[in-house]
Order: C-alpha cells, then sequence, then structure tokens
C-alpha cells in the first residue's frame, strides 16, 4: 500500500492495487503493518458500514473520545466524496477542508487521524462506505459540525436536493464548536487525547 500525506497533518491517501478479473475484484484495503511503518498508530476498535443514496450528506462529525478515535475509510460500492475538515485546536492546518474522491473501482483509502471531522457526500446511485475506527463508539464523545457552515464552504458535489439528517443539519459551526471549547487540541503533532 502506498501512503501520500495529504494537506492536513496527519491526513494520509492509502492506495493498494485491485485485481479485477471474470469474476469481479479483489482489493486488500487495510494492513496495518503499512500504517505501522509510516508510524501511523491505530488500533482496530470497531468496523461500521454505512449505505447511502445519491445526495447524502453525512458530516462533519468528529470524536473528543479520551484514546482519540483516528479513522480507515473506503468505498466498498458506488462513488462518494470524502470531505475531511481539520478542528483540532492549535493545528497547522486548522480548518483547512480536504477532498477525496473515493470508489470502489479505485484502490483508495483515507486514514483519517484523531481529532479531525469527516463526512461524505454520495455520488452514485447508491454507495457503501466502510471505515474502521482505533476507537469504540462513544455517545458522549461523538460531536459534529454543520455541514454546510458557510466558513467552510464545502463544495459538497449535489445534483439534487441535499439528504441530510436532522442532527447534522442542525449542528453547530465550527465557530460555535470553537466558542463552546468543544473541539480537540493538537499537541505535539497529535489531537491531544492520543
Amino acid at each position: 500500500m502506498n501512503l501520500t500525506p495529504l494537506s492536513i497533518a496527519g491526513l494520509y491517501l492509502l492506495e493498494s492495487p485491485t485485481w479485477p478479473d471474470d469474476r469481479g475484484s479483489f482489493r486488500e484495503w487495510f494492513r496495518r503493518s503499512d500504517l505501522d511503518g509510516a508510524q501511523l498508530r491505530f488500533d482496530l476498535h470497531q468496523a461500521n458500514l454505512s449505505i447511502s443514496r445519491r445526495n447524502v450528506v453525512r458530516g462533519l462529525h468528529y470524536s473528543l473520545a479520551p484514546e482519540g478515535q483516528a479513522k480507515v475509510v473506503t468505498c466498498a460500492h458506488g462513488e462518494l466524496v470524502d470531505v475531511i475538515v481539520d478542528v483540532r485546536e492549535g493545528s497547522p492546518t486548522f480548518s483547512r477542508v480536504e477532498i477525496v474522491e473515493l470508489s470502489s473501482e479505485r484502490g483508495l483509502s483515507v486514514f483519517v487521524p484523531a481529532g479531525v471531522a469527516h463526512g461524505f457526500c454520495v455520488t452514485s446511485e447508491m454507495a457503501a462506505l466502510s471505515y474502521l475506527l482505533s476507537s469504540s463508539f462513544n455517545a458522549a464523545a461523538e460531536l459534529e459540525i454543520n455541514p454546510f457552515d458557510t466558513s467552510l464552504a464545502v463544495p459538497w458535489p449535489l445534483s439534487g436536493p441535499a439528504v441530510v439528517s436532522e442532527k447534522d443539519r442542525a449542528a453547530p459551526t465550527l465557530a460555535e464548536r470553537r466558542a463552546a471549547d468543544q473541539l480537540p487540541r493538537f499537541v505535539n503533532g497529535f489531537a491531544e487525547s492520543e
């Protein structure tokens, strides 16, 4: 697997080969030793699968779990646009938005460091996002930022009205989360909880 750093501190594009044949295709999309080799700490604690239809926007979600919560995400079916926002106070890339197009036919995944917000928008008829988490779900520590926060100006690739949960639509802006002191801290290159 090839790891390429992206514009947000600690964010990496992971590229692995896909082997197609007349039956379909095969892809090894996660290997912990590759992350270890790049000195990216990731202890797998939970795996999730999210299936959504076109124009669904999920996110922007992040965790304040004491142990931190990094993610490795990939598109298992269809196509989507993955959106990552650095919400770590003190980060040199604070409030930067990174967009990565993922599809089941490309060998791409994204390593999202702890303390960074994540969301996505489905651009195909249906899509499945598979993601691995370095800590288990902790409802009290899970927070969200409004995906349509004008200060972030995320260019969601919508072909019709956005389909968004009420919780995400009503989520505070990044500035509101900052004012409420509800953002992770970036210390020595990591989110404070790592």
